[in-house]
């Protein structure tokens, strides 16, 4: 099975890209992440989505060929990163040939702030309904105080956000193989 890995935040030191570490670590056997970095795609351009730049090219293929999507997101003033919205509405168009049509996606997220990225997954799975894709809603991974979790190399420490990655994956797994939700 192919996961595609999509960070929300550019940032060297990314809470979020550190929780993207945590579940290729944690995956299933036979379970292959690989994580799509979103530096260099070019703000959207309605002009060019005909002939889009070719970082945009291969991250729609990347999409296409993966068997689910899994993002960790950062929350930004109570929703998701320009950079993350603006790779969404890249791979979306032009109207017709969006390559998020039906996948399967998981969100997690983690942020400095008490709320772990509560309203920027709520607002992800909003844009999710007009891209017909296919959200696991439970587990959730909405890692709160991130600052405390991850140490310098940008490893998860917390052994409590690792268990819940650890079940988050597992029915990930389950949720792209069946469509079923883990209970």
């Amino acid at each position: 099975m192919r996961i595609l890995g999509i960070a929300g935040s550019l940032r060297q030191g990314s809470y979020n890209k550190a929780l993207l570490r945590a579940a290729i670590e944690v995956a299933p056997s036979g379970v292959h992440i690989d994580v799509f970095d979103l530096a260099g795609i070019p703000g959207f351009n309605e002009d060019e989505e005909r002939e889009p730049p070719q970082k945009v090219v291969e991250f729609k293929q990347r999409i296409r060929e993966a068997d689910g999507i899994l993002i960790a997101t950062p929350e930004y003033n109570y929703s998701i990163p320009g950079v993350l919205k603006n790779a969404i509405d890249w791979a979306s168009r032009p109207y017709g040939d969006s390559a998020w049509n039906g996948k399967r996606v998981a969100i997690m997220g983690a942020s400095v702030g008490m709320l772990g990225t509560a309203r920027a997954q709520y607002h992800l799975r909003q844009s999710f309904v007009f891209l017909n894709m296919h959200a696991m809603n439970q587990p959730e991974v909405m890692v709160p105080f991130a600052a405390s979790k991850v140490d310098d190399n940008g490893r998860i420490t917390d052994q409590q956000t690792l268990d819940i990655v650890t079940r988050f994956m597992a029915a990930f797994v389950t949720w792209c193989r069946t469509g079923v939700e883990a209970a």
